[in-house]
This record gives structure tokens, sequence and C-alpha cells, in this order.
């Protein structure tokens, strides 16, 4: 009896000390696959062997808070507008849309800085790479390229429209504004004296005045081109550089001659964003929102001087073609039926430039004043390269 008594302690020591030492490897292997997880930034190759073997499911999974609401792509949406291209009945619709659909949308208040040193296309980057997502960020800038600084490249859209009527609607803007007040031209341009301010446009035009010639009839490429210093020169590096960025870096670029069409391809390529927004746009609501914003005092210069006007602006044309000619081939790729256009690309003047161009609801938003031109020499230290 004192024998078999000896052996059932015995027997039940070395089980204790067998359990006492299971536990401890176990303790160690933990710690060690902690350690291995915290050094290497996730979990060691042979745990998730483990769960893919296991299953895929855990209690998180099946009884923690709701699966995330899934991101639409793209979640990172810019539209740097181009000044009077209809930029403001966009927006309009965009403050809308944002409030149906549940996405953020930040429009900018800075009107008159498209041009941005170095040091401030990072700081407005890194800004807009924080806005939660899915986003859409607006504001007048030319292109920025978020690469350069080792962001996440957001998708750009945008719209242009013909470029000596985009010239007209902001000659005239800025000396007489238009229907939301008879003072409203005076408050944003105070400094104008009255002989530039009923300057006849044909004069403008044909006396070569600094407003109605190069490098300022030179402004929806460089929207494109991006921020180097060459972008604002009228030549063909810049408008070559333009159509690299719209087919590499823009969803879509329209024409606002065929607006309701741009509106009708947003829709299809962005639902999550523009989904409803043609229906919207016809409503009678939306029209009373806008309509005392076209510009006044708006008529068109003589045929003599639309010539001048068309060779100084010939690569503001030639860019705005090809814009055209992208835009019609998307609509063709979508089974949208374009109206026949002019395949030699004629200047749009000689068929009737007035009656061609469509007038949104409203004129865009406030066209940036002048911005002083910066110093070549200081460009060249601050501005990325392309």
């Amino acid at each position: 009896l004192y024998w078999k008594g000896f052996w059932l302690w015995a027997l039940g020591l070395r089980f204790s000390l067998r359990d006492y030492g299971f536990c401890m490897a176990t303790l160690l292997l933990f710690c060690l696959g902690s350690l291995f997880y915290q050094l290497n930034g996730g979990p060691p190759k042979v745990l998730l062997e483990i769960r893919q073997y296991l299953g895929e499911s855990t209690f998180v999974d099946d009884h923690g808070p709701p699966t995330p609401r899934e991101l639409p792509f793209p979640s990172q949406m810019i539209y740097n507008r181009v000044g009077k291209c209809g930029s403001r009945t966009v927006v309009l619709l965009l403050r809308i849309l944002a409030e149906k659909h549940q996405f953020n949308l930040v429009s900018s208040d800075i009107h008159n800085k498209t041009r941005l040193t170095k040091h401030e296309q990072g700081d407005l980057m890194r800004n807009i790479s924080t806005i939660p997502q899915p986003f859409l960020y607006t504001r007048h800038v030319h292109f920025l390229n978020f690469t350069r600084f080792r962001l996440e490249q957001p998708v750009y859209i945008n719209i242009i429209r013909d470029p000596i009527n985009r010239f007209l609607s902001n000659y005239f803007f800025r000396r007489f504004g238009d229907w939301r007040g008879e003072q409203n031209h005076l408050v944003r341009t105070p400094q104008m004296k009255d002989d530039e301010r009923y300057l006849d446009i044909n004069v403008c035009i044909m006396e070569n005045y600094p407003e109605c010639s190069n490098p300022r009839l030179f402004y929806i490429v460089p929207y494109f081109c991006g921020q180097h210093p060459q972008c604002r020169e009228p030549d063909v590096w810049a408008v070559e550089r333009a159509k690299q960025n719209v087919i590499e870096n823009f969803l879509l670029v329209g024409i606002l001659e065929e607006l309701e069409d741009v509106l009708l391809l947003l829709e299809r390529l962005l639902p999550h964003y523009f989904s409803d927004v043609l229906s919207i746009y016809k409503s009678p609501e939306f029209w009373k929102m806008g309509n005392l914003t076209g510009t006044v005092k708006k008529h068109m210069p003589t045929l003599e001087a639309l010539q001048v006007l068309y060779q100084r602006m010939k690569y503001e044309y030639d860019f705005y073609n090809f814009v055209r000619d992208q835009f019609h081939l998307t609509k063709k790729k979508i089974g949208l039926k374009s109206a026949s256009q002019n395949s030699s690309h004629e200047p749009d003047f000689l068929h009737e430039l007035a009656l061609r161009t469509h007038e949104p609801l409203e004129e865009e938003e406030e066209e940036e004043d002048e911005e002083e031109d910066i110093g070549q020499e200081d460009a060249n230290i601050w501005l990325v390269q392309p």
C-alpha cells in the first residue's frame, strides 16, 4: 500500500513537470513570435499559413463592428478649374452632388494664384492628400505633379472652351461684371481707369495692347502643362507637355460647347460623384440659382480683329483642337453621337463663332486677377522640373 501511494505521487509529479515545461515552451514561442512580428512590421509567415489553414474568419470578423464603407475608385479627385470655362456651373452642381452622394468637396476660395513655389506646391499637395476620402478638390491652379513629392497622384478632370470665346468672356467680365449687381465690376477691378475699362476691344487687339497679346493670351495650356516656368511660354514644348498630361493624368477634359455631353460622360465614368448630375443641371430649380452671373456688355470684335487674335492664339487652338478630338473619341467609345465637326480645324470664328459656343446657365467663378510674373532666375531655384 505504501509503494502504491508513492508511485501515484511520483506519476502526478511527472505529469505536473511536463505540463509546466509545455506551458513555458508555449510562452517562449509566443514571445519570440511577438518579437518577430514587431521587427518585421507584420506577422511571421508561419502564422499567416496557420491562419490560412484554419480559415480567414476571426472573432472580430464575426462579432466586431460593421465593415467600413468601401471607397469608390478613384477616391481622390482634382478639378483644377480653368477660369471662364463653366467652372461656376460645375461647382454649384458639385455642392449639390456632394451632399447627395456623401463625398467630401473642398472648393478653394483662392482665385488669383495659379502658379506656386516649390514650397507652396508641397504644402498644398500634402494638405490635399489628408482630405478624408472620397474627396474632390477644386481650385484655379495649374497642374500639380504629386508624384514629384512621392505622393499618390489623384485623378484630374477639367473643362475648357473655345480660346477666343474664353478671352472675350474674361475681357468684358473684368470691365463690366455680370448681372449680380451694377457695381460688381467696380469691386473686382477698383484700380482700372475709365480709359482702360471702356477700351474698344478692336483697338486693344489691333494695337497690340498687353491684355490682347502674348503671353497673357496663353492662358489655357498652362493649366495642363504644369508649374514649370516654360509652361507659361507660348511654344510647342508647353503644348506637347500639356497634351501628355491630359493623356496620362486626366480622366476627362470636356469642352464647354458640349456641356451636357460632358456631364453625361462624368456621370458614366464617375457615378459615385456625378450620378444624376444631368437631371439636376436640367432642373428649373438649378437654373434659378445662377441666372444673374452672365457677363454683360459682351460683343464680338470685327472679323479682321478675330483673325489677328486667332494667329496670336495658335498654340491655344492647337491644344483646344487636341482636347476636342480626345473628347469626341471618348464619346464614341461610350456610345454617344457627336455633332459633325470641321475635320480641318479651321478657326471657329469663320463659322459664326458667337452662335456656336454654348454659354452655361451662369458665368463661372470670378476670374483670377493677373498675377505678377515670377523672374526666370527665381523660378529656376524653386520650381519642380518636369
